[in-house]
């Protein structure tokens, strides 16, 4: 249930991108509120759910003794997320939601599930696999369809799916990296010396997304003649929307990290990152992306959809 909706998060938390488009607010600028929701999600997380119940280890008494480098580990996850989606974000602002998620995200569904696995071989591999390469196999379709849509901007499409792709290949490997400095939680094992709880993890994750928007969302800026006093003096309810966006996706993250507990880092990570599933069903029904394609391009996508479902279906199988 908790990967399900954690599917569900990440493949809706960009449409707050989308509506906060439709007045201009550009996404270098949509990115700080993103990356505020984000870092606050997981400061609630720490104090709320990290500080009450009977098992694991209370917050503040997990941060006393975690190691510094259990701590970096996850404020390096948030910075390598960040960079990633900072990407993926440009990709979708230039290609759009029904092609920049089915790519980018297809292509770190690839890489994160094989780098976790490798790491914590949790599930039944032949149905990991085989679920794996439905998802690559709608990814390539959906690259086909991408190609397929009028030229008018050809030149805007191609440079988001490149962002598209190199967002996708960063992004595989945040989730591994931010688990490294998590405790193991199978079977509710005691907290490791010097590891952190999964509460803690997600507050030093937020921080290193903030942190590293900086330097990362600051060259954006810079390339795209932004300037910070637009974000300052636009009216308030223009930030809710990015706000939003990065609380459905922290959320998200906190249950699929509490998910990978019982399914495995590898299994639970793949069917949040059915995500794409969600995001081209939001593209293509909602904001109709596709709605110029010429004919045939329905076909194409309906393949997409058929080769998601069946990925996801798979991935799911394995951990039976």
């Amino acid at each position: 249930m908790f990967c399900v909706l954690t599917m569900i998060g990440w493949g809706s938390w960009a449409n707050t991108q989308k509506l906060a488009g439709r007045e201009r607010w550009p996404f270098e600028l949509f990115y700080w509120d993103y990356s505020l929701g984000v870092a606050v999600t997981g400061l609630l997380f720490f104090i709320t759910l990290g500080m009450f119940g009977s098992a694991g280890m209370p917050s503040f008494a997990n941060l006393s003794s975690a190691s510094v480098r259990a701590v970096l580990e996850a404020i390096f996850a948030g910075a390598l997320f960040n960079l990633a989606n900072i990407l993926l974000v440009a990709a979708i602002d230039a290609a759009g939601l029904a092609v920049a998620f089915p790519v980018g995200i297809g292509l770190a569904l690839v890489v994160g599930t094989a780098a976790n696995y490798i790491e914590t071989p949790k599930g039944n591999v032949v149905y990991l696999a085989s679920g794996v390469c439905m998802i690559l196999i709608a990814m390539i379709v959906s690259a086909a369809a991408h190609r397929r849509l009028p030229h008018t901007t050809a030149g805007a499409r191609r440079a988001g799916l490149a962002f598209a792709i190199v967002a996708g290949l960063l992004m595989g490997f945040f989730y591994p990296q931010l688990m490294r400095s998590i405790s193991p939680q199978f079977n509710s094992e005691p907290i490791r010396p010097g590891l952190l709880t999964p509460y803690t993890a997600l507050l030093f994750f937020g921080l290193g997304v903030l942190l590293s928007s900086i330097p990362f969302n600051g060259w954006f800026m810079r390339s795209r003649h932004s300037r910070f006093q637009d974000f300052l003096r636009v009216r308030p309810g223009l930030h809710i929307p990015g706000i939003l966006g990065g609380i459905i996706w922290m959320i998200a993250l906190g249950l699929n990290v509490i998910a990978s507990g019982v399914a495995g880092p590898a299994i639970s990570y793949a069917l949040g990152q059915g995500a794409t599933l969600i995001a081209a069903l939001w593209g293509v029904f909602v904001w109709h992306e596709f709605r110029d394609a010429p004919s045939g391009t329905n076909r194409l996508v309906a393949l997409m959809f058929a080769a998601y479902t069946v990925g996801i279906m798979l991935i799911g199988r394995a951990t039976l």
